[in-house]
C-alpha cells in the first residue's frame, strides 16, 4: 500500500532543505537546488512557501560563492541561477526576496563568464527578473550601461540578445530614453534581428514597440529606414504562423499609427488589424489574454475604427468570450476594457450592450477578486454612461449599480477608487428623479471623505463627480452636499496646491450656486469665506481654467440680489486698483475668448440696470478703467465675446457711462 506524507512530515523535510542548502558538501548542495528547482516550477504554493522559509537567500549565497571553473562549481551556479529565476518567474514576492539577498549583481556578473552554460543560465534568470515591475531600472544615460547594453544586442547567444531586449521594454520609457537608444543604433540592431530566430523575433518586435511608443522621431527614424523595407518587414510578420508574432507585429504597427497618423492610413490595414485581433481572441493561452489589450489600443478613442470592429462583429465575439467564464482575470479585465472602448462612442454598440445584458455581467466584475477586474469594470460602465439616452432612461441610476460603485469607494486600491469615481461622474449627471438613490446609498458622505484625501488624484476625481451630481440638483440634494462638505472645506480646495483641484472646486461651486437666488447664500456662509477665498484665488491664477471657472462663480452669485451684486464688487475692489487690473482688466484682454466672456458676464451681472446700486457700481468701473477696457472691445474677434460687450455697453449707457 503506498504511503502518504503528513504535513508534520513536510514541514520536517523543508526544514531540512534548509540544512541541506548550507552543507559544505557540493554533491547535497546541488541535489537540494534540484530538489527545490522541481518542487517550485508551475507551483505557486510551494514558491511562496520555501520564499517565506528563506530558501532564496541560501540559493543566493551559493550562486555567489561557487566557483565557475570547476565542473561541480559551474553545475552549481547553472542550477542556483535557474531556481532564482523560477522564484522570480510571475511572482513579485519572489523578485523581491531574489533582490533582497543580493544575488543580482552576482547574475550580471556571470553573464561575461566564458562558460555558455553559465551564462545562459544566468541571462534566463535575469530575464525573469526583468518580468517584473521591481526589477532594477537600467540607466540607458550611462556610457558604460550603454555599452554592454549593446554588447548584449551584438551577441550570438540568443538568451543575450533576449535579454538586451527585456531590459529595453522594461527599463525605456521616456521620450529621452527613447532618443538615446536610437541614437546608439540599438534600433537598427532590432530590427536587424527580425531576421532571426523566432525567439529574436518577437524580442526584437516588442522592443521596437517600446522604443517607438509616443515618439515621432523614432516613428519616423523606424518608417524611413531602408526606404520602408522595415515597416514592409513588419507588416508582412501579421501573416506569420506563430501567434505570439502576429500580435507583436500589429501592437508595432499601432504603435506607428497612433504616434503618427500619417502612416498607416489605408482602411485595409486598418481591417486586417481588427480581424487579428479578433482571431487570436481564441487563443487560450497568453497571446489570447493580450489581444483585446491590443484591441483597445487600437480602437480608443477612434470613432472611425470603432465603426470597423463594430461592422466587424467585435462586440458580439467579445461577448460570446465574456459569456465562457470563469475567466483568468487578465481576459476578464482585457475584455472588459475592450467592450468599453467599442462603447465610448458609438450609440450603437451602446444599445447592443444593453440589449444584449452585457451590463449584469460588468455589474459582477465590480466586486472581482482582481483589482484590475475591478477597475475595468468601472472603466467600462464610464464608456457605457455616455449616452443621454441610455442615463435618461435610468438604466445605470439604480442600487444594482450604485451600490457596488460606491463600496468601490473604499477600495484599498487607489486606481480602483479613480476608476470607480470616474465612473460615478458619468452616472451622477443623470436626470433629477433618480439622483437621491446615490445620495440614499451613501455616496456623497464617501465622496466627502475622498476630497479629503492626501493623493490630488483622487480628490480632483471625487471634486468631479461632486461637481456632476449638483449639476441642475434640487434644493435638498445641494443642502445636502454643503452640510457635509461645509464652508471652510470648499474654501480649503479652492485654494489647493494643485491647479486642477482648484479648477474643480470652483466649478463645484458654481454649480452650487446655479440656479434661484437662495442657493447663492451658500457661499456668504461664514462671513462670505467662500466668496472671499475665490478672490483671492483670482488675484494670481495659473491657468485660464481657473479664471473662467472663478469668473462665472462671481456671474452666478452677481446674478443674485443687491446685497449679493455688492459682494463681488467689493471682490474687485478689495485690494488696490492695480491689483483689480491684475485680474478683472487682464482677463478682458485675455487671448482666451472664454475668459473673456466669463469676465463680461460678471460686468453685466452687476450693473443691471434695476439694480438699485448699479449707478455707483459703474462709476467705480469707469475710474478704474474697465468700461474702457469694453468700449475698446466692440469688434472682438470672437462673437460670443463681442455680443457681451454690446449687452455691457448698453447697461453703461443707461448711466451715461458707454458713450464713445
Amino acid at each position: 500500500m503506498p504511503t502518504t506524507s503528513s504535513p508534520s512530515t513536510n514541514r520536517f523535510s523543508s526544514d531540512l532543505i534548509l540544512d541541506r542548502l548550507e552543507s559544505p558538501d557540493s554533491e547535497i548542495k546541488l541535489k537540494a537546488i534540484r530538489e527545490v528547482k522541481n518542487q517550485i516550477i508551475g507551483n505557486r504554493t510551494k514558491k511562496l512557501s520555501y520564499i517565506k522559509l528563506g530558501v532564496v537567500p541560501a540559493v543566493a549565497a551559493i550562486l555567489a560563492e561557487a566557483e565557475a571553473d570547476s565542473d561541480g562549481g559551474s553545475n552549481l551556479i547553472v542550477q542556483s541561477a535557474a531556481v532564482l529565476g523560477s522564484f522570480a518567474c510571475g511572482v513579485d514576492s519572489g523578485v523581491r526576496a531574489v533582490l533582497d539577498a543580493g544575488a543580482f549583481p552576482h547574475l550580471i556578473r556571470l553573464l561575461s563568464n566564458v562558460n555558455e552554460k553559465v551564462v545562459d543560465a544566468a541571462a534566463r534568470s535575469i530575464r525573469m527578473i526583468y518580468q517584473s515591475k521591481l526589477a532594477p531600472k537600467y540607466d540607458f544615460f550611462q556610457d558604460e550601461n550603454m555599452k554592454f547594453l549593446l554588447s548584449l544586442l551584438n551577441s550570438e547567444n540568443e538568451n543575450l540578445t533576449g535579454l538586451g531586449a527585456s531590459i529595453i521594454v522594461h527599463s525605456c520609457e521616456t521620450n529621452a530614453e527613447q532618443n538615446v537608444l536610437c541614437h546608439a543604433g540599438t534600433l537598427e540592431k532590432l530590427i536587424s534581428l527580425l531576421e532571426g530566430s523566432l525567439s529574436q523575433r518577437d524580442a526584437s518586435l516588442e522592443s521596437v514597440a517600446t522604443i517607438i511608443k509616443n515618439n515621432p522621431e523614432a516613428v519616423s527614424k523606424f518608417v524611413g529606414s531602408e526606404s520602408g523595407k522595415d515597416l514592409s518587414s513588419v507588416i508582412e510578420l501579421t501573416k506569420d504562423r506563430y501567434p505570439r508574432t502576429r500580435l507583436l507585429a500589429c501592437m508595432c504597427l499601432i504603435r506607428v499609427r497612433n504616434t503618427s497618423s500619417c502612416y498607416l492610413q489605408d482602411i485595409g490595414i486598418k481591417i486586417k488589424l481588427v480581424h487579428i485581433f479578433l482571431e487570436l481572441l481564441d487563443d487560450p493561452g497568453q497571446v489570447g489574454d493580450e489581444a483585446s489589450f491590443a484591441l483597445s489600443s487600437l480602437i480608443a478613442g477612434k470613432e472611425d475604427l470603432q465603426k470597423l470592429a463594430f461592422e466587424a462583429d467585435a462586440f458580439d465575439k467579445l461577448y460570446s468570450h465574456l459569456q465562457k467564464g470563469p475567466l483568468h482575470p487578465k481576459r476578464l479585465e482585457g475584455i472588459l476594457l475592450a467592450i468599453g472602448d467599442l462603447c465610448s462612442k458609438l450609440e450603437s454598440c451602446r444599445s447592443r450592450f444593453l440589449s444584449l445584458k452585457v451590463l449584469n455581467m460588468v455589474i459582477d466584475a465590480l466586486t472581482h477578486d482582481s483589482a484590475n477586474v475591478r477597475s475595468a469594470a468601472c472603466i467600462c460602465i464610464r464608456c457605457v454612461s455616455r449616452s443621454i439616452k441610455s442615463l435618461s432612461a435610468g438604466h445605470f441610476m439604480n442600487e444594482k449599480i450604485v451600490v457596488p460603485l460606491v463600496q468601490l469607494l473604499c477600495d484599498l486600491s487607489a486606481s480602483v477608487q479613480v476608476a470607480s469615481l470616474r465612473a460615478i461622474s458619468n452616472i451622477v449627471v443623470d436626470f433629477l428623479p433618480h439622483k437621491s438613490t446615490f445620495i440614499r446609498c451613501g455616496g456623497v458622505k464617501e465622496l466627502v471623505q475622498l476630497i479629503k484625501s492626501m493623493d490630488s488624484t483622487i480628490r480632483l476625481n471625487a471634486l468631479w463627480a461632486l461637481r456632476n451630481l449638483i449639476f441642475l440638483a434640487d434644493k435638498i440634494c445641494k443642502q445636502g452636499v454643503f452640510m457635509e462638505l461645509t464652508a471652510s472645506s470648499f474654501a480649503s480646495l479652492i485654494c489647493d496646491p494643485e491647479p486642477s483641484v482648484q479648477e474643480q472646486a470652483l466649478a463645484l461651486v458654481r454649480n452650487l450656486i446655479d440656479g434661484c437666488v437662495d442657493s447663492v447664500e451658500y457661499v456668504m456662509a461664514e462671513d462670505a469665506l467662500i466668496l472671499d477665498a475665490v478672490g483671492r484665488q483670482l488675484q494670481n491664477v495659473s491657468k485660464d481654467e481657473i479664471g473662467i471657472q472663478g469668473m462665472y462663480v462671481f456671474s452666478n452669485v452677481a446674478s443674485g440680489n443687491e446685497f449679493h451684486k455688492e459682494a463681488v464688487m467689493q471682490q474687485l475692489l478689495s485690494q488696490t486698483d492695480n491689483q483689480m487690473h491684475s485680474f478683472m482688466i487682464k482677463f478682458l484682454r485675455s487671448n482666451n475668448s472664454n475668459l473673456r466672456t466669463a469676465a463680461i458676464w460678471v460686468l453685466i451681472n452687476i450693473t443691471f440696470p434695476s439694480s438699485p446700486g448699479a449707478f455707483s457700481r459703474v462709476v467705480k468701473l469707469r475710474s478704474t478703467g474697465v468700461v474702457s477696457q469694453i468700449k475698446s472691445m466692440v469688434n472682438d474677434p470672437c462673437m460670443d465675446v463681442k455680443l457681451r460687450v454690446r449687452t455691457a455697453l448698453g447697461q453703461f449707457m443707461t448711466f451715461g457711462a458707454g458713450s464713445m
